[in-house]
């Protein structure tokens, strides 16, 4: 198999059953290819080809101790794989095909390469409802890791261009459904020893999943469970300034609500249409001519609290 940096520019094909057997072609000879989730574009490849996860590390640029999310097409599939506890259950009753991770206990001999869960006893799995992932999963036939398609740290892809732009030259094929709906990164939940935790806040807000628990989530630990834990991630190659209500002379501003700015995540202050634009808004920005980027408040209530997440991460 080819290096990633031997690769051509990556094709845009349009979704449709050509473009996915193409895609599922390539995973099937142990490469990665771009597919649209509910949530951002994922960079999937077979999670039980250990060269296969190894391309995806290479394209991204990846740490090798930061977990990846597998895709499975329905809740039997995981089950095959990790170990289901009553909330875990109860979880993906409500919020699957959706965009919820879980982190459960990994079977023994669940076949899944340990680059895919970075050594740990643990698994990452989300059933996706988007079409393309469906479609390509059942073309495949396989369990699919998937993390967003884009260098490693940079800011997630919500389009098929945003895709390009960041791995250039890493992969062989786009499959372009569109815009993404959610435009944020799925909620990530890690359920052991009859404990959910709330390791990355997404689309399912704590308060739904305490709906669904009886109880509010518990903190994550101190170590890296699952993606989208570290420090430093989504990030733009320019300086971020949070909470601001005016632009300084060197800066673009993405506003919210009141504060309009150069660019708006919502001037309605709806967060989710904010959660939509976010990374629209930050590939923007950091594309503008201004040599920072500054954001204006937004309500850390329900989904704003992943809103804010995302950016304290990005300002890093």
């Amino acid at each position: 198999m080819p290096s990633p940096a031997a690769l051509p520019i990556p094709r845009c094909l349009p979704y449709g059953p050509d473009a996915v057997a193409e895609a599922a072609r390539l995973i099937a000879d142990g490469h990665c290819v771009a597919v649209p989730t509910e949530t951002v574009y994922g960079l999937a490849a077979d999670a039980t080809n250990a060269e296969a996860v190894a391309s995806i590390y290479a394209a991204k640029g990846r740490p090798s101790f930061n977990p990846l999310i597998v895709h499975l097409p329905d809740r039997t599939a995981a089950e095959a794989l990790a170990h289901f506890d009553a909330f875990a259950g109860r979880l993906a009753d409500a919020f699957w095909p959706g965009p919820l991770t879980l982190v459960l206990p990994l079977w023994e001999d669940s076949g899944i390469a340990s680059l895919v869960t970075a050594g740990l006893a643990s698994i990452a799995i989300r059933v996706p409802a988007h079409r393309a992932m469906q479609a390509l999963l059942a073309a495949t036939g396989r369990p699919l890791a998937a993390p967003s398609a884009n260098a490693s740290g940079g800011i997630s892809p919500t389009r098929a261009e945003h895709v390009v732009a960041s791995l250039n030259g890493r992969i062989p094929l786009v499959l372009d459904d569109g815009p993404t709906e959610r435009g944020l990164e799925s909620t990530i939940l890690a359920c052991t020893d009859g404990t959910v935790r709330l390791l990355r806040p997404g689309p399912i807000t704590a308060e739904q999943v305490s709906a669904v628990t009886g109880a509010m989530p518990g903190p994550a630990g101190s170590g890296i469970e699952a993606p989208g834990q570290l420090a430093s991630h989504y990030a733009p190659g320019k300086p971020v300034r949070l909470d601001a209500t005016a632009a300084e002379a060197d800066e673009w501003l993405i506003g919210f609500g009141p504060v309009a700015g150069d660019d708006t995540l919502s001037g309605a202050g709806d967060l989710t249409e904010a959660a939509a634009r976010l990374f629209d808004c930050l590939h923007r920005a950091d594309a503008a001519p201004k040599a920072r980027i500054a954001v204006a408040p937004v309500p850390r209530e329900g989904l704003g609290a992943a809103i804010n997440d995302r950016l304290a991460r990005a300002a890093v």
